[in-house]
C-alpha cells in the first residue's frame, strides 16, 4: 500500500522550489548580469536628482545665509569669504548631475541677521551645523558616488561650523 501522506521527500522538494524562487525574487528588478530594469535606472535617477536638489538647495541657503550676514557686517568679509567660497563650490558640486537646471527661482526670504556681529556669526555656525547634519542624514538613501559627496561636504560643513564657533581662535 502506497503512502499518501506527507513525505520527507515531498517536503524537500517544495521547500527547494520554494527557496529557488525567493532566490530569483530576490534580484531586486535585475536582468541578466545583474544590470537593473530600465524602469528601476529611471526612478533610481530620479531619486537622485530629487536628493541632489534637496541637498544643492540647503547648500544655496547656507550661501544666502553668509550673504546677509556680509552685508550687514562687511567687517567680517576676511573671517566668513573663505567659508563662504565653499559653500558655494559644495552648491555646484550637489547641483544636478546632467542637463542644466531651469531659470532659478527667487532666493529664500533669510531670517533677519543680529545687529551683533558675534551673534551672527553664531547663528550662522548653528545654520552650517544643521546644514551638515540634513547631508548626514541624506546619505541612508544616496547612492554610493553622491553619498561619498554628501560625506565630504557634510564634514566641510561641520568644520565649518567649529571654526564659526570660535573653534580656531
Amino acid at each position: 500500500m502506497p503512502h499518501t501522506g506527507t513525505t520527507r521527500r515531498r517536503v524537500l522538494a517544495a521547500t527547494g522550489a520554494a527557496a529557488a524562487g525567493l532566490l530569483a525574487g530576490c534580484s531586486g528588478g535585475a536582468s541578466h548580469g545583474g544590470t537593473p530594469t530600465p524602469g528601476v535606472r529611471e526612478a533610481a535617477a530620479r531619486a537622485e536628482a530629487a536628493l541632489r536638489a534637496r541637498t544643492s538647495a540647503a547648500s544655496r541657503a547656507l550661501v544666502d545665509r553668509y550673504d546677509a550676514v556680509l552685508a550687514m557686517h562687511p567687517t567680517l568679509r576676511d573671517r566668513l569669504a573663505p567659508l563662504r567660497d565653499q559653500a558655494v563650490q559644495h552648491t555646484t558640486a550637489l547641483g544636478p548631475a546632467a542637463a542644466p537646471s531651469p531659470a532659478p527661482s527667487p532666493p529664500p526670504a533669510v531670517s533677519p541677521v543680529p545687529a551683533d556681529a558675534e551673534e551672527a556669526v553664531k547663528q550662522l555656525a548653528d545654520a552650517e551645523r544643521l546644514t551638515s547634519d540634513a547631508q548626514l542624514a541624506a546619505l541612508a538613501t544616496a547612492p554610493p558616488e553622491l553619498a561619498r559627496l554628501l560625506a565630504s561636504v557634510a564634514a566641510s560643513g561641520a568644520g565649518h561650523a567649529y571654526l564659526l564657533a570660535g573653534g580656531a581662535r
